[in-house]
């Protein structure tokens, strides 16, 4: 088996965990919080010329600002980048899009993307942006990059799990004049640095393992370029998708546990995905981390942690319903990354080309112990 590629390290006397309590976080001050907390302001007290930083509630905000700087701190270590932050993750795939492409372009997506992304492309064609498709795995989208514009990349894939090779995709692309966005949330910046990797944009909804208590809803995009950071931002204060200062405050504080967090549930998920490996009602089953996987070698090369989610197929809707209803520490839920473990047969919502049992399964925090018994568990119990 060929070795994986070695990965840049943190920089001296900085590792990631170090990193992710840190980040953002203004100088020490006496008699101060270490993260101040959030500003609830629409509007500012601005004497004489208005030139800011902080003008009006829907263009800047302490608070927000704060997370961007932790946030572009994790995506690029070395620095600098420009983050902006989003009240969803579609606000900030949107954002990419649609500030980027013009009536006449062409954009290039996953067909086994998040289905949510994929829905945008007949609001694209409305425009008359072209979009043509084609799958993670194999990195296919190569085909497919002639004259065009952006290349949208998501790997790993939600919900199948494939991967593709970033730097491989990106060097073609930027050979053809394309630009390249990679949407990074199953992997966090934890997990993998696109634009380290060569893309221009890194994407990714904050709601998942970012904030990671699944109590909130925010996205981001973080960029090398100033001239990129500038049109995205435009596209922010135009439409309004700004996210609230306490979400953006809690999603700060939860950075802290960040790294905790995502060592956590990649060591969970190998040893769920271990467990099922022999399990004869299972098919399918997909981990990036696990040796073996069709996506390991590419994933081993890019890749420092693999993500909490595992994916699976069960023999049909009814059998992969019984399962999760036997489950009794997993919440039935359609978002991962949290703290607590969550599955779902993901078929229930149409859109993806997956079968009727698939099973997208997000491991939490728990100990490993109890979430590989509640699963074989809740498999055996399957009548």
């Amino acid at each position: 088996m060929t070795p994986p590629r070695a990965h840049e390290d943190c920089a001296p006397g900085e590792g990631e965990s170090t990193r992710s309590v840190h980040a953002g976080r203004p100088p020490a001050e006496p008699y101060e919080p270490s993260l101040p907390g959030p500003v609830f302001a629409a509007h500012y007290h601005l004497p004489g010329e208005a030139t800011g930083p902080y003008t009006y509630g829907r263009d800047e905000n302490p608070t927000w600002t704060r997370l961007e700087r932790a946030i572009s701190e994790l995506e690029v270590p070395e620095g600098p980048a420009e983050t902006i932050v989003f009240s969803s993750g579609m606000g900030a795939i949107a954002s990419v899009l649609l500030s980027q492409v013009r009536s006449g372009d062409t954009v290039v997506l996953p067909s086994d993307s998040y289905q949510a992304t994929r829905s945008l492309q007949q609001r694209l064609e409305s425009y008359g942006v072209a979009v043509r498709l084609a799958p993670t795995a194999g990195d296919a989208q190569l085909e497919a990059l002639l004259g065009a514009k952006l290349l949208w990349i998501e790997t790993p894939s939600n919900p199948a799990l494939d991967v593709c090779d970033i730097r491989r995709l990106a060097e073609a692309a930027h050979r053809a004049g394309v630009l390249v966005a990679v949407d990074n949330t199953l992997a966090t910046p934890l997990g993998q640095r696109p634009l380290g990797l060569g893309a221009d944009f890194s994407v990714a909804s904050g709601t998942k393992a970012l904030s990671g208590h699944g109590d909130l809803l925010l996205g981001y995009v973080t960029t090398r370029a100033p001239e990129l950071a500038a049109q995205v931002r435009r596209w922010r204060k135009t439409v309004g998708a700004i996210p609230g200062p306490m979400e953006t405050w809690l999603a700060h504080r939860s950075l802290s546990t960040l790294a905790l967090r995502v060592d956590r549930q990649a060591a969970n998920a190998l040893a769920l995905a271990e467990a099922l490996r022999d399990r004869p009602e299972v098919t399918g089953l997909r981990h990036p981390g696990l040796p073996g996987d069709p996506a390991y070698q590419v994933a081993a090369g890019q890749m420092r942690r693999f993500g909490s989610v595992v994916s699976f197929t069960l023999p049909d809707r009814d059998y992969a319903e019984r399962f999760l209803a036997g489950l009794r520490m997993t919440t039935e839920a359609t978002s991962f990354g949290s703290v607590t473990s969550t599955a779902e047969r993901r078929a229930r919502w149409g859109g993806d080309a997956v079968p009727e049992g698939f099973i997208r399964f997000s491991v939490g925090v728990e100990d490993a112990a109890d979430i590989v018994g509640d699963v074989l568990r809740a498999l055996d119990g399957v009548k």
